[in-house]
């Protein structure tokens, strides 16, 4: 492949992302969209305010047509028959108008006038009545062009609404004129000045109290916000503490609403998996210890092979050789014959007392062999043991010291401490060595003896004492090989001593070593 074809794949680093606290997004939130309102109530106000203003302003200048209409001007006219000239200088003020039209005007901000259509009689109220008499006449017989520049809004049968400006006056005006059906034409105007003005008042009044308004909210906003988002930076915190195995941790605030749920299912989270991890750790512990001990029975069985083939070698060796030699008449000399026959049996009892060993060890380890607990002497045991061992013990030319006379009663199985006792004391006879001293001693304590074998000699070295109970192990293996040893006695004596829950150990001295093992008083 060439260089040119390898691809070479580099992987994407990945962005940062930005971090900002819930407090701080709530509060931009709603700052905005308070902004984004007032913002939009001025928008509203400046662009559709003017044209709702008007909307409203057509209806009402209707219905004040439809007020105006209801006036009977034959009546008005017996009344007041003076002509338009001395109306006019008497202010056409509408005394003889009602009430509720004059309050209505004043109300709306209406001014408005009523003309025959000879423009020789006419009724008015509000200002410049001579200039609204004069624009009627001109939209009458179509004189006045002001209206060519305006908007017509709505138009009826006998009326029409129009958006004009004024050029005399400067401002704009919503008109409404029309005729009557008893042949009065009629102008009603209002000025939209005050709508504009009142906007722009309206506008800097919102903008205003806007800003007012954001401060205090923007205060208002950090307080509430800092109250809602504690719960929840809690249970942030909570689950950080939860990640690194920490479930000690609780959700202790109360928010009121279902974030306090929320908390209690972290609680009831926390709590389980806290159970749930001790589950799994004390399994793993447990499969951790099955594969240690699998892993030592393996162990175990490969040495405990090693070992007894190892055992098994050598007499078998010397057997075989020796047994060849008697068959092939090697040596016709009756002493040589019987010395030959002498190491098969020896051989064979060692063989022999190494798998009677084996069996007992096995029977103690597997818990099938169970102690029967009895009350019996220990003095008696041991004076019996050393009974027994007396022909060794004087092979041995051993001084054995023991001075106990008084019984001492004990509780335990008699037969395995009797097995206890032979191989303590066989194993000081075979390690006598110096003064050739063995002592054994009773201590009594409270609920307790304790039985000990000294014997002079060497001292064992320190780093073998440890190894002194498992099987085969042996110290000096020229020497255990010569009194016929194989390393399983002190291992016999440990399984005897752990079935029955009592202590056991060694101990170094100067001029010896000491064995030493207890047994229950009550």
């Amino acid at each position: 492949m060439n260089l040119e074809e390898k691809k070479v794949f580099i992987p994407k680093k990945k962005k940062n992302k930005k971090f900002h606290t819930l407090r701080h997004q709530i509060s931009v939130i709603f700052m905005t969209v308070l902004l984004f309102s007032i913002l939009a109530i001025t928008a509203v106000n400046g662009f559709f305010l003017e044209k709702y203003y008007i909307s409203k302003k057509v209806e009402v200048l209707m219905e004040a047509e439809r007020s105006l209409s209801k006036l009977d001007m034959e009546v008005l006219v017996e009344r007041n028959r003076d002509t338009l000239e001395d109306n006019e200088k008497h202010g056409l003020d509408g005394d003889n108008v009602g009430e509720e039209i004059i309050r209505d005007s004043a109300r709306n901000n209406f001014s408005w006038v009523i003309i025959d259509e000879a423009n020789s009689r006419g009724y008015g109220w509000g200002e410049s009545k001579e200039m609204l008499r004069l624009r009627l006449f001109g939209y009458i017989y179509d004189l006045n062009l002001d209206k060519m520049d305006g908007q017509i809004l709505k138009t009826k049968d006998n009326c029409t609404i129009q958006q004009v400006h004024d050029r005399f006056a400067g401002m704009d005006y919503v008109e409404c004129w029309g005729q009557f059906e008893n042949g009065y034409y009629y102008l009603i105007r209002t000025p939209l000045e005050s709508i504009r003005e009142s906007a722009v008042i309206s506008n800097k009044f919102y903008f205003a109290v806007g800003i007012i308004i954001m401060v205090l909210s923007g205060m208002l906003i950090m307080v509430f916000t800092n109250k809602i988002t504690r719960p929840i930076c809690e249970l942030t915190k909570l689950s950080q503490r939860m990640s690194d195995l920490e479930f000690d941790a609780r959700y202790q605030s109360t928010a009121g609403n279902e974030i306090d749920v929320l908390g209690d299912n972290f609680n009831r989270m926390s709590t389980q998996l806290e159970r749930t991890i001790s589950e799994l750790k004390s399994a793993n512990i447990k499969l951790q210890k099955d594969i240690e001990d699998k892993v030592k029975i393996d162990e175990m069985r490969k040495e405990f092979l090693d070992n007894v083939s190892h055992e098994l070698k050598t007499p078998i060796a010397l057997i075989q050789g020796y047994a060849e030699g008697l068959k092939e008449n090697i040596s016709d000399d009756p002493e040589s014959r019987e010395f030959y026959c002498d190491v098969i049996i020896d051989e064979s009892l060692k063989m022999n007392k190494l798998v009677k060993n084996l069996l007992v060890l096995n029977q103690l380890e597997s818990g099938r062999d169970e102690a029967i607990m009895e009350r019996f002497d220990i003095v008696s045991l041991i004076r019996g043991v050393l009974q027994k061992m007396d022909i060794i013990i004087q092979q041995k030319e051993a001084n054995v010291i023991f001075e106990e006379e008084l019984p001492v009663y004990v509780w335990a199985d008699e037969f395995k401490v009797e097995e206890v006792m032979t191989n303590y004391v066989s194993n000081a006879l075979n390690h006598l060595s110096g003064e050739k001293q063995i002592e054994l001693k009773i201590q009594k304590m409270e609920e307790k003896v304790k039985v000990s074998v000294f014997n002079t000699g060497s001292p064992i070295p320190e780093e073998d004492l440890p190894n002194l109970w498992n099987k085969f192990y042996k110290v000096d293996k020229a020497r255990t090989r010569e009194y016929g040893g194989n390393g399983i006695g002190l291992s016999i004596v440990k399984a005897i001593l752990e079935g029955m829950d009592q202590k056991f150990g060694v101990q170094n001295y100067e001029n010896g070593v000491e064995f030493w093992f207890t047994l229950d008083r009550k």
